[in-house]
């Protein structure tokens, strides 16, 4: 136990986190597979993490350091997969809270920061990027104390130390002098130093806490967690003791440890390592592994509520099943179901119309579990994102978020406008230079639609990051959203004729040539209401010919909606259709006269059909 160190990395959204552990893994000479050697970002291993330049998933590797065994626990830095950082955190001693030199502690940061600060770990600093022109390491030196007593650190947390680093170039030092620099080798001696060995007995029984799930075709389900006390051994018998307590035995059939990237078999590992362990076929997140003889449960891990749902259907549109591998009810519920196994965040319940309630964590959690099952081949659609409210003390409150803006000054004014339209309170202003940062406390759905809103008003120059607040009385008065919908009236393909003929009204989502049917949303219109068009109108030919035939009008450059932005457009009476190759947005009553009796019914106009 005492040649072991289990550290997570705590940064926010592109402070270097992956860079370092690419450092890290480099200069310890781990031995990498053929895929990984030369690659960039090593540990964001999953596609969309590449796309996105975003940790979502939390990832194990190992180093060897002289005698020391290093396990590394890579923690994604966005607060909508919080339920993947509290888990993870459980399995580590101590922590490097990465900070931008030039940006200093950012939103992000102070989410999984409080976290760790709660499980009493210890903390090293690591200010990043030194190298980058306009750093500051003193003034995020500042920051960063502000940030802990902010959060209530204790003396034992403010005495952390510093290392200033350089991920990109895989250097390290005591001083933010980078010419003095020649390795990463005093970050290595810092958590050797700081981090504490892990508090375990050899000698109890055993206890292993399960923290991720991980599935292999081979070996079944694998359970990944840390051992609080015992030995554990391949082939040994044990007791499984899941959430509701029950208990039960089975034979380890695979026992795995870390090394580098990968996972390496053992006969036996000691209290304090990282292991995953296959041989249990209904093991989950938060259960524990124990003695056969003297089995005792660990605390199950507590994770926060989610505050966004969505409605899954099966796909009901006139192209459903065209374009998907997997587009049935069976299909789509056995998969949603799998994704509870290992993500902790989620809740997924089933109506008696055959559709799924999912709640998450945010808009882009749920967003990025529509993308995966679209990439995996499912087809479906979904409804417009909700608020979950809670009822607290009696009465009926709803999520609240801390909204932190940075702006170019001259743009201050529109956002304040914005954020004031959608109920949201500022609560502290400062100005830095030409910078203007801005904190806002706004209810959940009040931030809906407005992230490219957002973008679009500060002209790409802004940045904005969201946590979880708390629940408070919901303000009421909620207008509707201040644009309808182009509607197409007919099925066929998109012709030029039609296309330039209604651009006028709005901005439209396709080209010519493109396969569309009725009711689907076409275009966003300049106005409030939703007007149904006819954007397949080819023009009449004749042999006659005429001056004004020559027409000036061109059609410009349609909008492409991708998924983020159609969960943002939508309205209540709207779907996004998910296919592998495609995002539709439709209306929820494809023909106009369905739709007007639904608005009817709606108002409870009573009428003879």
């Amino acid at each position: 136990m005492e040649n072991i160190r289990n550290i997570a990395i705590i940064a926010h959204v592109d402070h270097g986190k992956t860079t370092l552990v690419d450092a890290l893994l480099r200069q310890s000479h781990t031995k990498l597979s053929k895929e990984t050697v030369g690659q960039e970002a090593i540990m964001d291993s999953n596609e969309l993490e590449r796309e996105r330049g975003i940790t979502i998933f939390s990832k194990n590797a190992s180093v060897q350091y002289g005698e020391t065994k290093i396990n590394i626990i890579d923690t994604p830095g966005h607060a909508d997969f919080g339920g993947e950082v509290e888990r993870v955190l459980n399995m580590a001693d101590g922590c490097l809270l990465l900070i931008d030199a030039k940006e200093g502690p950012m939103p992000q940061t102070r989410f999984v920061l409080k976290k760790a600060l709660e499980m009493g770990h210890k903390i090293i600093v690591v200010i990043n990027k030194i190298d980058k022109p306009g750093a500051r390491c003193a003034f995020a030196l500042e920051a960063t104390y502000e940030l802990f007593l902010e959060l209530g650190a204790g003396d034992h947390s403010l005495d952390f130390p510093v290392i200033y680093a350089s991920g990109r170039d895989g250097k390290a030092g005591l001083d933010p002098d980078l010419s003095k620099m020649t390795d990463i080798n005093p970050l290595f001696d810092a958590i050797v130093k700081h981090i504490p060995s892990p508090i375990a007995e050899v000698d109890k029984p055993l206890q292993m806490l399960v923290t991720t799930i991980a599935p292999d075709d081979f070996k079944g389900r694998i359970a990944i967690g840390r051992i609080y006390n015992g030995i554990i051994k391949a082939g040994q018998e044990i007791t499984h003791i899941n959430r509701k307590g029950e208990q039960k035995k089975y034979r380890i059939t695979s026992l795995m440890t870390f090394f580098g990237l990968g996972r390496v078999e053992t006969t036996e590992s000691r209290a304090g390592d990282i292991v995953a362990v296959a041989g249990i076929p209904d093991v989950t997140i938060g259960e524990t592994i124990a003695d056969a003889e003297n089995p005792i449960a660990l605390p199950l891990i507590n994770i926060d509520e989610p505050t966004v749902k969505m409605t899954f259907m099966v796909n009901t549109s006139p192209f459903a099943g065209r374009e998907g591998e997997f587009s049935t009810t069976m299909q789509i519920r056995k998969r949603l179901f799998k994704e509870l196994e290992t993500d902790v965040s989620l809740r997924v319940v089933e109506d008696d119309k055959n559709n799924w309630v999912v709640s998450g964590r945010g808009e882009l959690h749920l967003a990025i579990l529509i993308e995966r099952l679209r990439r995996e081949g499912f087809e479906f659609q979904v409804s417009r994102p909700q608020v979950i409210n809670r009822e607290v003390d009696g009465k009926m409150m709803t999520p609240y978020e801390k909204i932190f803006i940075e702006v170019p000054e001259k743009y201050q004014g529109v956002v304040m406008e914005k954020m004031g339209s959608r109920k949201a309170e500022m609560k502290d202003m400062k100005n830095n230079g030409t910078i203007m940062l801005m904190e806002f406390i706004i209810p959940t759905r009040g931030l809906f639609g407005y992230r490219n809103e957002f973008l679009t008003d500060t002209k790409g120059l802004g940045i904005m990051n969201t946590v979880f607040f708390q629940y408070m009385p919901d303000p009421g008065n909620w207008k509707e959203r201040d644009h309808g919908s182009l509607v197409s009236t007919d099925n066929g393909k998109t012709n030029i004729y039609g296309l330039t003929n209604l651009q006028s009204r709005g901005t439209l989502f396709f080209g010519p040539a493109v396969e569309i049917y009725e009711g689907q949303v076409v275009g966003q219109n300049a106005r409030s209401q939703d007007v149904r068009i006819n954007v397949c109108k080819e023009k009449q030919l004749s042999n006659c010919r005429s001056i004004g035939d020559a027409s000036l009008d061109y059609f410009r450059t349609p909008k492409t909606m991708a998924l983020d932005d159609a969960l943002e457009y939508i309205g209540d009476d709207e779907y996004v259709e998910v296919t592998p190759k495609t995002i539709r947005i439709r209306k929820m009553h494809l023909k106009e006269v369905d739709q007007k009796r639904a608005e009817r019914a709606a108002e409870g106009v009573k009428f003879d059909y």
